[in-house]
């Protein structure tokens, strides 16, 4: 099955082996989408590694460029949640910022922030507050874990 053609001003959710690239369908198989200087389109894992800079480059590419080898779909998640600014007013903000330097945060500024910020007005990263909520609950199971521990080991010594 093919995939449909974006429309200008959709989100594009690029499926890397550890994460999820965003970008801007800008339209003629163009997106607009925020890249570390080391991203590398269809890199994978080893463009994980862009996690460790803090500046990245507002860049205007082909989709299937940036997609590389990896899968893509259209997703625009939070039409129900928030008014989708003018198409072609998405078009402008991202044009417009094609070529420039930014600050680049994995937790408050990366590229799934950013492509947000263009269609919504609304600068978010669900995978962000995902792996946030994860941390958090792994962090209670290990603290269940340890205090069921002190209890098992508390009763032992009680019996002894």
């Amino acid at each position: 099955m093919a995939v449909p053609e974006p429309k200008p001003g959709d989100l594009i959710e690029i499926f890397r082996p550890i994460y999820k690239h965003w970008a801007i369908y800008v339209g003629d198989g163009y997106v607009v989408h925020l890249a570390p200087q080391s991203e590398i389109a269809g890199a994978g894992a080893a463009s994980v590694m862009s996690a460790l800079t803090d500046k990245a480059i507002v860049k205007r590419e082909l989709l299937c460029v940036v997609a590389g080898r990896d899968k893509y779909r259209v997703n625009n998640k939070h039409d129900d949640k928030y008014p989708v600014l003018p198409g072609v007013k998405i078009i402008q903000r991202a044009e417009a910022m094609v070529g420039q330097e930014v600050l680049y945060k994995l937790t408050s500024e990366n590229c799934e922030h950013f492509v947000n910020e263009l269609r919504y007005g609304i600068p978010r990263s669900d995978q962000v507050r995902d792996a946030v909520m994860m941390a958090g609950i792994a962090g209670v199971g290990m603290a269940a874990v340890g205090l069921i521990g002190v209890m098992l080991s508390r009763n032992k010594r009680q019996k002894q």
